[in-house]
């Protein structure tokens, strides 16, 4: 039976016409599904359906969104990425090489918010997946989120008395006022890829804003799924960083501003 899909003309590039009818056609493609985005259940017969594909270094994945929730697109990630994140849901992907199939990846929340560290005010990111993130090639129960960020240069923090040191290589990328994404760099050192990016540009604060530009730097702290929460004021959010740090579940890093 015929989808309501969107296939954009940069997806279908990628995955080739024939594919692209198949989906189309509904020989490929999935009637219900879990959107990439917001994580709640679709129906590509009953509602629009926006293909969405993930693009690692060998490795690619196709998954669905809500068409409300993201435009068809073709979304650049690290292999690590692509093969490690996660306990989450498969059946919304599509198997281009057989071979390759891998699970899709976590969400990973983000919440902005001005911290006090030391008697002055520093943006921050605070970022937390929506799943248990485990070490590629690896299978089972576990939670390597906090490992894997260490091994790239984040540290453990158990309070938050100081700024964190500078990681050099990531940064962050704010582009007319608006948050766009945490960059990391590749491991031959070319250009920076996407560690985090915002399916829409977010909004952050004046006072954020204005904080990040006086640092030309942003905090950036990362917990285990279930630790920090949405916490809806910057008091309670330190609350729940403190707490996190305290309990040993906390790591953090200061990253370059990129962009104004």
């Amino acid at each position: 039976m015929p989808r309501m899909l969107d296939v954009s003309d940069e997806v279908r590039a990628e995955i080739g016409d024939e594919e692209a009818d198949r989906l189309l056609a509904g020989e490929t493609a999935p009637g219900s599904y879990d959107c990439t985005s917001c994580r709640t259940p679709g129906d590509s017969e009953q509602e629009r359906t926006s293909t969405v594909l993930f693009i690692g270094d060998e490795t690619a994945v196709l998954a669905f969104a809500h068409a409300s929730c993201l435009p068809s697109q073709v979304v650049q990630v690290t292999e690590e990425q692509l093969q490690g994140a996660v306990k989450s849901i498969t059946g919304d992907t599509v198997d281009l090489e057989p071979e390759k199939v891998v699970p899709e990846q976590a969400v990973l929340g983000v919440t902005s918010g001005l911290v006090l560290i030391a008697g002055e005010l520093h943006p921050a990111l605070v970022v937390e997946p929506t799943a248990p993130i485990v070490r590629p090639g690896t299978t089972g129960a576990g939670d390597d989120f906090l490992p894997l960020l260490i091994e790239q240069g984040f540290m453990p923090l158990t309070e938050l008395s100081a700024v964190p040191s500078v990681l050099h290589g990531w940064s962050v990328l704010l582009a007319m006022g608006q948050l766009h994404a945490v960059l990391q760099p590749r491991p031959d050192g070319t250009q920076a890829v996407a560690w985090w990016q915002a399916h829409q540009p977010l909004q952050v604060t004046e006072g954020w804003r204005t904080a990040a530009n006086k640092h030309q730097q942003v905090l950036l702290f990362a917990a285990p799924v279930g630790t920090i929460g949405r916490q809806p004021r910057e008091d309670l959010l330190r609350e729940a960083l403190d707490k996190a740090a305290a309990n040993g579940k906390l790591v953090g890093a200061a990253l370059p501003l990129a962009g104004t």
